[in-house]
């Protein structure tokens, strides 16, 4: 991969105060349409009018919507009925990229710091904000679409269950085991937990075993747009999210999170907790991402 001169022009006017492509307020905006539906925990009403909103938003934005259906017996024997949204631009195109975020939020509030299990996460960091930035992504390339093939991967069903592997990362599974035809995305980047008012994202373990070279890209970006106090280059944490299962399937996947985050799976991740700021660092980073990439690498 190497970096034409017009996005090395493009990344220093963005360091030089000119405006961004991407639109960190409208993001937040996002962030709270999400919440107004109420917790999304997979099968519920209040998920289907979530996704429904959704896939209607993405339609009027992308080239293309592919939407995957399917059912999933839980092991208590619950069936889900389930959804992911695969927003696509340049869908013929290779090479082409993935980005991917959970949209579902959890049933039962059973953080460390949680002092109620009986209540839902809203999901405003764990969730939502995933999903906003990859809305604010798909509205910066109506406008200027890529050079390359991009999908906008959202996954259900990522937390409904019990880590590790009891009903989670089930949208995650169920892409990477029914991949759509065409070119398969050269690397796929995850964001979770991307709106933390206090964003820090450290290099994580999995992904520093699985794909480097993504890893070197998307933090060379962020350093090159003057964001390197936020995008660490240390490992903190190695997390199961749902970057694993495609990694597992053999895509080159990263996962972008600030796990240092006190309101996980609790009824206190609340929309106060996510800044604007915080989405639209993430949201220049993989903009930057995106033009670095040209169509004959």
């Amino acid at each position: 991969m190497r970096w034409t001169l017009g996005i090395m022009l493009v990344l220093a006017a963005c360091r030089n105060g000119a405006p961004s492509e991407f639109d960190g307020a409208a993001a937040l905006g996002h962030v709270e349409t999400q919440l107004s539906f109420g917790p999304r925990v997979s099968g519920t009403t209040e998920a289907r009018e979530m996704g429904d909103w959704l896939d209607s938003l993405l339609r009027t934005h992308a080239d293309t919507v592919v939407v995957q259906k399917w059912d999933h017996v839980t092991r208590r024997g619950d069936t889900l009925s389930l959804r992911n949204f695969i927003a696509r631009f340049r869908p013929e195109d290779s090479p082409r990229i993935l980005f991917l975020a959970h949209w579902d939020t959890r049933p039962t509030a059973d953080g460390p710091a949680s002092q109620n299990t009986a209540l839902p996460v809203p999901g405003a960091n764990d969730g939502a904000s995933g999903v906003a930035v990859l809305l604010g992504i798909a509205e910066a390339l109506r406008k200027v679409p890529p050079s390359v093939g991009v999908d906008l991967l959202f996954v259900d069903g990522e937390d409904y269950g019990i880590f590790p592997d009891q009903d989670v990362l089930l949208g995650s599974a169920y892409y990477a085991g029914s991949p759509l035809p065409g070119p398969k995305p050269l690397f796929a980047v995850l964001l979770d937990m991307v709106g933390d008012k206090d964003l820090q994202i450290y290099q994580e373990g999995n992904s520093m075993a699985g794909a480097p070279e993504v890893v070197s890209l998307v933090w060379n970006a962020a350093r090159d747009l003057g964001y390197g106090d936020v995008f660490r280059r240390s490992t903190r944490h190695t997390l199961t999210d749902d970057h694993v299962p495609l990694l597992d399937a053999g895509f080159r996947a990263i996962d972008v999170i600030d796990f240092d985050y006190p309101s996980w799976h609790t009824p206190e991740d609340t929309g106060d907790k996510v800044s604007a700021r915080s989405l639209q660092v993430v949201g220049d980073v993989m903009m930057g991402v995106v033009r670095t990439m040209t169509n004959d690498q």
